[in-house]
């Protein structure tokens, strides 16, 4: 009895210690923060009003509102999206990470510059008839400064999934799965450029804002289109390569059969292509960059117009670098199929050209959307631990051409970014889910000349009155005369002494009188049409901007009033003779005003500690998740 009761002790004590150590081991795992899950949706332009007008349409945005947070987001100064994405991205404002607009300057020429990117040529080539041969590498080089968050958890050893985050082009070096975004060109060189193949007899051949316009004739109702990708950077004369394509169309019915390549489809009128992957050469036989792009029948009776997409990176073979690790990008189309891979995917240009309907427009932009959900809900199932990030840019774009007119179309694709939250709350589990934006929307019925408000304010001098036009860069301004000049969309800068290549006002005390008139100025600057104020905020860039960067900060960021923002000729250097016009484009909506405006939307499943978050918290409050302290420069407060 005494053995059997030793016996039975034994197993007890043996059992105690089993389950003691399975208890500490458990314990250890649930603490570790790489075993958390953050879902981290990146809804861009999504707006606080236009949520709370429609909260019974978006049943599972409601539900997160009234299960867990609702809050508007503070943006950035200004709330325009590469500025905004960047300081979400690093944590700091623009004078940390030095992204002040999608347009900067270099004030040594005065010419304009990308704030997103730039591709350097190789260094050394090797000149053999008509080629350069490259032998040293090329680069894609980023303009933002700081540190990704996300770089903080992977050194972590935190599982990082980053899909199409805006200005991480090329990606930041990383060991966890990324795919760029916004920022991404398309293989043009630009940052999407459409073209259109029309029999019209009175159209000639010419280019548009995004896009061109191609005069082609058909014969026996058969044309070849030739498509025109990279420029051949191995070619001294850079021309560009192109490849064809065939097109018979049936002389009775509104369809043709269309061969690129070994690839043959038929399409009917009004339909769209898959994607289509093809390889323009660069030196015949031996090397070449793959492409892919989408068909659009649009008319083939009686008048002939067929669209082709701009020339995304294929994905499968990417010729510029789009993820991390490089093979990311063709497991995600392995897995989903090709995607768009260009930054900004919706043709808003060729809405605004009329080359699309508003429903043709849509349509394409719908396809897109559902292209990138695809990618992420493949990731979300292959992330079960760590932070998973996704952006969804169909709401800005379609915003843009939507808002204030077609409350009902872009309640569609509200509904669809509804839709996918829902998915991601099936899935998480206990995970942390944040859903975020940048910043919200506001009509924009007027646009502001402000070179020529500038000018008229006696800030800036021309060569002869009679010369204020759109032609862009300055090209008549005086400026030994000039105290000012504006690019970009919400920028003044101070034509300083040493900094522009014209410089006159003095750095120092000069330029801060200067700044300071301006800026008074500005506050009290009226609508001639009808007295209302057409700027609601002016930022002293010295006063809001922190950092190392703030240097190359504009002098001061005007911070317009809803329904008014810089003319498109102000973005590029224009001084037109009209001081305010009706905006007559079909961007009938934007963001690019004042910050207080147009703020973003905070929804999360835990409760948030503070009435006014901005995106710089968010940044921390992620880092935080994990037990990962912010970098050095990083401004934000813990959200949970």
């Amino acid at each position: 009895m005494r053995g059997l009761r030793k016996f039975h002790c034994g197993k007890w004590l043996a059992a105690s210690v089993i389950l003691l150590f399975f208890q500490l081991a458990c314990t250890r795992e649930s603490s570790n923060p790489a075993h958390k899950r953050v879902i981290v949706l990146g809804f861009d332009a999504m707006d606080p009003n236009f949520l709370e007008r429609h909260w019974k349409d978006l049943p599972n945005l409601d539900w997160l509102r009234r299960n867990g947070e609702f809050k508007r987001l503070g943006s950035s100064i200004p709330p325009q999206s590469p500025v905004a994405w960047s300081t979400f991205t690093t944590g700091m404002d623009p004078g940390g990470h030095g992204i002040f607009d999608f347009v900067h300057r270099d004030p040594k020429t005065m010419s304009l510059l990308s704030s997103m990117a730039e591709t350097e040529a190789p260094a050394k080539t090797l000149s053999i008839g008509p080629y350069l041969i490259p032998i040293s590498k090329g680069k894609v080089r980023s303009f933002r400064k700081g540190v990704a968050f996300w770089q903080l958890l992977d050194q972590r050893g935190i599982p990082v999934t980053v899909l199409r985050m805006p200005n991480n082009f090329p990606p930041v070096p990383c060991k966890g799965k990324t795919l760029s975004g916004m920022g991404t060109p398309d293989l043009y060189g630009t940052y999407g450029t459409f073209a259109l193949y029309t029999d019209v007899p009175e159209v000639v051949t010419h280019e548009v804002s995004g896009g061109r316009i191609i005069r082609v004739g058909l014969t026996n109702h058969h044309v070849t289109l030739v498509v025109e990708g990279p420029e051949n950077t191995l070619r001294k004369d850079k021309r560009r390569a192109s490849v064809s394509v065939a097109v018979d169309v049936d002389p009775a019915a509104p369809v043709a059969l269309f061969r690129v390549g070994e690839t043959e489809l038929i399409l009917k009128q009004g339909e769209w292509s898959d994607w289509i992957r093809v390889k323009f050469p660069l030196i015949q036989g031996l090397k070449s960059t793959a492409g892919m792009f989408r068909i659009y029948a649009k008319t083939l009776h009686p008048r002939f117009e067929v669209y082709i997409s701009p020339i995304n990176i294929d994905p499968f073979d990417p010729a510029l670098p789009i993820s991390t690790p490089d093979s990311y990008s063709r497991e995600l189309a392995e897995a989903v199929g090709p995607y768009s891979t260009q930054g900004i995917g919706e043709d808003t240009a060729a809405l605004r050209e009329g080359v699309f309907s508003r429903a043709i427009y849509r349509q394409q932009s719908r396809m897109v959307s559902e292209e990138h959900l695809r990618v992420l809900f493949h990731a979300l199932d292959e992330c079960k631990e760590g932070m998973l990030f996704f952006h969804f840019f169909g709401i800005d774009q379609d915003s843009h051409v939507l808002w204030g007119a077609y409350e009902d179309e872009l309640l569609e694709t509200y509904k669809l970014a509804d839709e996918a939250l829902g998915k991601v709350m099936k899935r998480i589990g206990d995970g942390t889910l944040i859903v975020m934006s940048d910043h919200g929307f506001a009509r924009f019925d007027r646009a502001v000349n402000l070179n020529t408000w500038l000018w008229r304010e006696g800030f800036m001098s021309l060569d002869d009155p009679d010369n204020a036009s759109n032609e862009e860069l300055f090209p008549h301004v005086d400026w030994a005369r000039t105290q000012a000049y504006s690019l970009g969309l919400n920028a003044i800068y101070v034509n300083q002494l040493g900094r522009e290549r014209y410089g006159v006002i003095e750095p120092g005390e000069e330029t801060k009188e200067v700044v300071a008139r301006i800026a008074e100025r500005l506050r009290g600057f009226r609508d001639p049409a009808n007295g209302k104020p057409v700027v609601q905020n002016v930022y002293v860039a010295s006063e809001v901007y922190h950092g190392e960067a703030a240097a190359s900060a504009p002098d001061l960021i005007v911070g317009w009033a809803p329904g008014y923002r810089s003319s498109w000729q102000t973005a590029l250097g224009a001084v037109p003779k009209t001081l305010i016009e009706d905006n007559k484009d079909e961007w009938r909506g934007d963001h690019c005003m004042a910050t207080e405006s147009v703020p973003g939307v905070f929804l999360s499943n835990r409760k948030c500690r503070l009435d006014d978050p901005k995106l710089q918290d968010v940044t921390v409050t992620i880092l935080a998740q994990f037990g990962v302290q912010p970098a050095k420069g990083m401004t934000g407060r813990v959200l949970f």
